[in-house]
């Protein structure tokens, strides 16, 4: 048992530490040394940030920054430690997915890219790459990130890799970073033009999707303009 001043002067900092998160009880010095917040084991800095957040998608899409403001005792090392867990959960959720994937459906493709999407606080406009019999070719092409128009998208750019790659068929999509799936005057447009394009170069477009976020129970968090009937893509 130490000396009494230092067990005072230890308790003291540990209520300090009490008023300001509301939650953390005494800990081990071995615990302070894993969570990088005095008084804080790892298990409750991580329910912390949770009830901070409310969700692991809000937390994941956190700054380095915020993160660092958001609980007493955070570093920028125990920071990126974060960022990077989260990261690796996200990948550990793509690489889930079979290697020779099939992309036929609206629902094929949203399942696909919503971990890449729903992140993203600008938007980005993806090419899937398709063979014959509709299985994926290799990770789906970033073409263009920023505000979506006709200068952006440009048919040349992105049939470009499907030439490349020998595809047969592409599956295009982007995301709203607002959450509404609905598309915009300029999204049809630009969905119209480049099946044009497509049947140029003998590449069929099966269909635009445009992901969103999760709404209300049983309503999609995607929008097809194919089931939408906003494009023919016959």
């Amino acid at each position: 048992m130490g000396p009494p001043v230092l067990r005072t002067a230890r308790t003291a900092r540990l209520n300090r530490f009490r008023g300001e998160s509301g939650t953390c009880r005494r800990r081990s010095g071995r615990a302070r040394k894993w969570s990088g917040a005095p008084g804080c084991n790892v298990v409750e800095l991580a329910r912390e940030l949770l009830h901070k957040y409310g969700s692991l998608t809000a937390l994941a899409g956190a700054s380095v920054e915020e993160l660092r403001k958001a609980e007493k005792g955070i570093g920028k090392v125990k920071a990126l430690e974060i960022k990077a867990a989260l990261e690796i959960g996200r990948r550990l959720t793509e690489e889930s997915l079979p290697k020779r994937l099939s992309i036929r459906t609206a629902d094929d493709a949203a399942r696909l890219l919503r971990e890449r999407a729903r992140l993203l606080d600008r938007e980005m406009f993806w090419v899937v790459l398709l063979d014959s019999k509709n299985r994926l070719k290799g990770r789906p092409v970033d073409v263009t990130s920023g505000l979506l128009d006709a200068s952006l998208v440009h048919p040349r750019e992105m049939f470009r890799e499907a030439i490349r790659a020998a595809a047969a068929a592409v599956m295009l999509a982007h995301n709203h970073p607002s959450g509404d799936p609905t598309p915009s005057a300029e999204d049809i447009r630009i969905t119209r033009q480049l099946v044009q394009a497509g049947k140029v170069v003998d590449i069929k477009v099966m269909d635009h999707v445009i992901l969103g976020k999760s709404g209300a129970p049983g309503q999609k968090d995607f929008l097809s303009l194919r089931e939408a009937g906003m494009a023919d893509f016959s």
